[in-house]
């Protein structure tokens, strides 16, 4: 619950960003937090296994009782995520131009764009910072920091762009600004409830065993599946969103309002990935296979259960939910004819976010990336097969049967996980 209250609070930031920059008096402000917000999606997604990676690293370290291995996993983490920062900071202006040339916005679009990433890009190292220390603290069986930090960390950004751009007299520089104050005071909460829950564990730190050449290897062999996996995922979605583009505007819209009940759902279901991370990663830790199967079998039994009713809530709310989102009626009457594929999204993608979790834990995470590949694979041989005969249709169908395919990949190579960790038993 606490991980899926965290994860809550993503989608609401991002509509109040939306909301201040939407009565700056320019359409511009919304295109640049359009764009800027998408580079650093893509950028912090390929980063994600700074989380990921120390979760089921760390559950595993708890669950065998390992302190020194669980203190060397947090600063081993910290330490790349610093390194990549600095690397990132010094190579903001040519990754900031070449990503603007890639998507070509307007020129009035693209001077709003480099204000913001030129802010936004300083934000970097609390960013990354946070990404271990969120996995750490989850992998430490403890869900509730990481969400007094995002609830912190979001009020406070929420507040600081109000203030900035409204009494400030800030425009797209406020709303950055505010951005980069927010990581930087959840940094600080992060690392003050670091102290306050964990200090006891400094007596465990080993400089000697926190870089060493086996345990960088095992870190960056486990993070390189986890890698490359998010970037066949950002392959896939932001493929969709550009093929969408092609289909027309009204299609675009369309398309875009539909994802948007695909990510509450994702958001949702992350709370219980993140549940399979801790508890899956301890029980590997602990060599407690009764407790691994038990943890699975009830994070399968929640997730039915949720998958029902959003499947519920789609096709009788549906309407009603699109058209908050715009008073367009023709876009919401076009969406409406797609609403089946809605329909598809709980049940199909259950098993992938599931399995995702469960795999973190155990840090199998080649299992990860073969049914990522898997799915993106098929996305794209469907999209070339069956959009130029059924336009939108088919994108939809190619985008189902990806999620498909994670989950049934998952699934059969499920019993592989247990026995290529302890390959004589328990």
């Amino acid at each position: 619950m606490p991980s899926i209250v965290s994860n809550i609070t993503v989608p609401l930031l991002g509509l109040v960003d939306v909301a201040i920059t939407g009565h700056l008096g320019s359409p511009a402000y919304i295109g640049a937090i359009a764009v800027g917000g998408m580079l650093f999606n893509i950028i912090y997604w390929m980063f994600a296994f700074l989380r990921m990676g120390t979760s089921g690293m760390t559950a595993q370290a708890f669950g065998a009782r390992n302190l020194t291995e669980v203190v060397s996993v947090l600063l081993r983490a910290l330490l790349v995520s610093l390194s990549i920062s600095a690397v990132m900071l010094c190579l903001q202006v040519p990754v900031r131009e070449l990503s603007l040339s890639i998507i070509m916005p307007s020129e009035e679009v693209t001077d709003f764009t480099r204000t913001y990433f030129n802010i936004c890009i300083w934000g970097a190292p609390a960013a990354l910072s946070l990404f271990a220390l969120t996995g750490w603290f989850v992998g430490m069986q403890n869900s509730r920091i990481p969400m007094i930090v995002a609830i912190t960390q979001n009020v406070a950004n929420i507040l600081a762009s109000l203030l900035l751009v409204y009494v400030g007299g800030m425009k797209i520089e406020g709303v950055a600004l505010g951005t980069v104050l927010a990581q930087y005071i959840g940094l600080v909460v992060a690392l003050a409830l670091l102290m306050r829950n964990y200090l006891r564990l400094n007596k465990y730190i080993s400089r000697k065993l926190v870089i060493t050449k086996d345990s960088l290897l095992h870190f960056f062999l486990v993070n390189k599946d986890i890698f490359l996996r998010t970037c066949c995922l950002i392959l896939v979605h932001f493929f969709f969103i550009s093929a969408g583009a092609k289909q027309g505007d009204t299609e675009l819209a369309v398309n875009t309002m539909l994802m948007q009940l695909f990510t509450l759902y994702s958001y949702i279901m992350d709370g219980f990935a993140f549940a399979g991370e801790a508890m899956v990663g301890k029980a590997i830790g602990g060599r407690m296979r009764a407790i691994y199967d038990d943890t699975i079998r009830r994070l399968f039994r929640w997730g039915w259960g949720v998958a029902t009713v959003f499947t519920l809530a789609y096709l009788l709310l549906g309407h009603s939910f699109l058209s908050l989102l715009t008073d367009d009626s023709n876009v919401v009457e076009v969406a409406m004819t797609y609403q089946p594929w809605t329909l598809l999204f709980p049940l199909c993608g259950l098993g992938a976010f599931i399995w995702d979790g469960v795999y973190i834990g155990a840090t199998a995470t080649k299992g990860m990336l073969i049914s990522m590949a898997s799915g993106m694979v098929v996305f794209f041989i469907l999209y070339v097969v069956l959009v130029p005969l059924w336009g939108n249709h088919g994108l939809w169908i190619s985008f189902v049967a990806y999620l498909s395919t994670r989950s049934i990949s998952q699934t059969l190579m499920r019993k592989r996980v247990w026995k290529e960790l302890f390959p004589s038993g328990t």
